[in-house]
């Protein structure tokens, strides 16, 4: 499977308990944080749910 980079580029004050949750399972705590994914349905459905928080680049 292909790898995926996931990066924290907003903040998640003011955002629903859901998205607040989602970073978190994705590993993401800090701002400009990067975590590497496999790039898998699951981890896409995550990612979509937070798209407009994080940026995402093949790795």
């Amino acid at each position: 499977m292909a790898k995926i980079k996931v990066t924290k580029v907003k903040s998640a004050i003011n955002r629903t308990q859901n998205q607040k949750r989602t970073l978190e399972a994705l590993g993401l705590k800090r701002m400009n944080q990067v975590v590497e994914h496999e790039n898998t349905p699951n981890i896409l459905g995550m990612i979509n749910k937070v798209s407009h928080l994080v940026s995402v680049e093949e790795a």
